[in-house]
């Protein structure tokens, strides 16, 4: 379901798969021109040539546009799929997992440019970006959470995907995305760290921008914070889908 997923997007263009590759490249190089040339941003401790924001900017939107796509679709999930509900029997559950995988592919794309971007400009990259994999797997946990309560909820009250729309619009302005969390004020700070969305983005910046490896505590205790949250959204889930067939 998550491959037709991936191939229904681009099906009928004239490129197929290959915007899946050509969406991040054109990003980046827009972010290139229009922080590094029109903005003139700089982010702190690093280099200032034009380049540089944007190959840091990159990773913690990787991070962001994968939870987007997951919460964003999670609400329609159900009312857009109703013949799972009433007419088969059907494990809803998997719904919001294909979307995580889904998202998960575009995200690896991302990755591989940043990397190739990486080893153009700068000439090298961290051997660090090698435990992706791990930074990435609490992110999936609590995404999947959510996308399991967003869900569920999206059958019940149809406002949800409006919600879900403005929250996320504000959310990557609460989440250090465009900025190091360094030169957050200090009585805002603790706001900021709140988010959960914080920790995964400074520890992938962290691994594929300054090479700096995690350490083990910080990763075991959100792990098993997403993992919670993601047992938590599963029985969210199954308590409330009893009533799915009665609402559609």
């Amino acid at each position: 379901m998550a491959k037709r997923d991936v191939i229904g997007r681009y099906q009928g263009s004239a490129l197929g798969l290959l915007w899946s590759l050509f969406n991040p490249l054109f990003m980046l190089a827009v972010y290139t021109f229009a922080f590094g040339y029109i903005f003139k941003a700089r982010w702190p401790g690093l280099s200032n040539d034009p380049f540089s924001f944007a190959l840091t900017l990159f990773p913690a939107l990787l991070v962001f546009n994968f939870f987007n796509e997951c919460v964003s679709r999670a609400p329609s999930l159900i009312v857009g799929n109703p013949s799972y509900v009433k007419k088969v029997v059907f494990p809803l559950e998997i719904l919001p997992v294909m979307v995580s995988l889904s998202a998960l592919f575009h995200f690896f794309i991302g990755f591989f440019v940043w990397c190739i971007a990486a080893l153009l400009i700068v000439g090298s990259i961290h051997i660090s970006v090698l435990l992706i994999p791990f930074a990435v797997l609490p992110l999936i946990l609590f995404s999947l959470g959510c996308s399991w309560i967003l869900a569920s909820l999206g059958v019940y009250l149809r406002d949800v995907q409006q919600i879900v729309n403005v929250l996320t619009s504000a959310l990557i302005f609460l989440s250090p995305v465009f900025y190091s969390i360094e030169t957050v004020p200090e009585k805002y700070r603790g706001m900021i760290m709140a988010n959960p969305l914080t920790h995964y983005v400074e520890m992938t910046r962290s691994l594929m921008v300054f090479g700096n490896i995690f350490s083990i505590i910080e990763w075991i205790f959100l792990f098993t914070f997403s993992g919670l949250f993601a047992l938590f959204g599963f029985w969210w889930f199954s308590m409330t889908r009893k009533g799915f067939a009665d609402v559609l």
